[in-house]
């Protein structure tokens, strides 16, 4: 399953509509993953195949999305962010943390498992 991308309807029905809630309430059925990025950006041309990798590691378990600043400044802008890229890591019940800069794949896995409990095995 490779990432897909947000548009500010497809935000608004699977993570949240900010429009109606106050309050975070995620409409997800799985953790998920949102990278915010723009293609112009070299660092964020770093993480996209991590975040492919990802994507297809934790098929099932895990749903990662990516959402173009450029084209959805909204909702960039509805997240305060400021540096491309930004991951916006979403758990199950608990609130979202959001981290800045390019990482290895290693840092994403560690927190896809100290955060979400899950694991690419089995």
């Amino acid at each position: 399953m490779a990432t897909e991308h947000l548009t500010k309807q497809t935000f608004l029905d699977k993570i949240f509509n900010y429009e109606t809630e106050q309050e975070w309430s995620y409409r997800g059925e799985r953790p998920a993953i949102i990278d915010f990025y723009a293609d112009w950006c070299g660092p964020c041309k770093m993480v996209a195949p991590i975040m492919e990798e990802l994507s297809e590691e934790y098929a099932g378990k895990v749903d990662i999305y990516k959402i173009d600043t450029e084209a959805e400044q909204e909702l960039a802008a509805v997240f305060g962010i400021r540096s491309i890229p930004s991951i916006l890591f979403i758990p199950l019940d608990d609130q979202p943390q959001m981290a800045q800069g390019a990482a290895p794949k290693h840092s994403f896995v560690k927190i896809i498992e100290d955060k979400f409990g899950v694991t690419s095995e089995g």
